[in-house]
């Protein structure tokens, strides 16, 4: 898969991957040459190459950056119609998931065009508690550089996208 030429079906997976499940997961390594996972729900992407997420809960990704700045983000669709469909047709329709490698860059303020598509991404949840303490006050991001891209194999039923 290329980083280029394929972003756009990289974006519109990663969306899928988002209304599935609320979260991306993002991978990194620890001081100690660990590897962990953190599920991030405020990761956007952007038209090249180029994204973000919001940075309010996330504690051990941001001291993992100061010494790796490499991170793996993973996109599963898990839309059981989706699945359901492709098990029953012994197929796949599109990328069950997909892989984005990148780099982290520096902690920012997060800009009002930034806000405001976290906003709209939130909008059907706004009256909610929840939603309030989880995405209100959303101040900071971390812009990551995309350089890589490997779509998910599972046989003859990924074996045509």
């Amino acid at each position: 898969m290329h980083i280029t030429h394929d972003w756009k079906k990289i974006r519109t997976h990663f969306n899928k991957s988002f209304s599935s499940n609320f979260h991306i997961s993002v991978a990194s390594v620890d001081a100690e040459n660990n590897p962990t996972v953190t599920p991030i729900g405020s990761l956007f992407l952007n038209d090249n190459q180029t994204g973000f997420y919001f940075e309010k809960f996330p504690k051990k990704l941001p001291l993992h950056a100061q010494m790796n700045r490499n991170v793996c983000l993973l996109g599963v669709n898990s839309s059981r119609f989706f699945w359901l469909g492709a098990l029953f047709k012994e197929k796949f329709s599109d990328y069950p998931a997909l892989k984005l490698y990148g780099e982290l860059g520096e902690r920012r303020l997060a800009t009002a065009q930034e806000t405001k598509r976290l906003n709209r991404r939130m909008r059907m949840t706004k009256g909610l508690k929840g939603n309030t303490y989880l995405w209100g006050k959303m101040e900071y991001v971390r812009d990551i550089n995309f350089t890589k891209a490997e779509k998910i194999n599972l046989g003859k039923m990924t074996a045509g996208l």
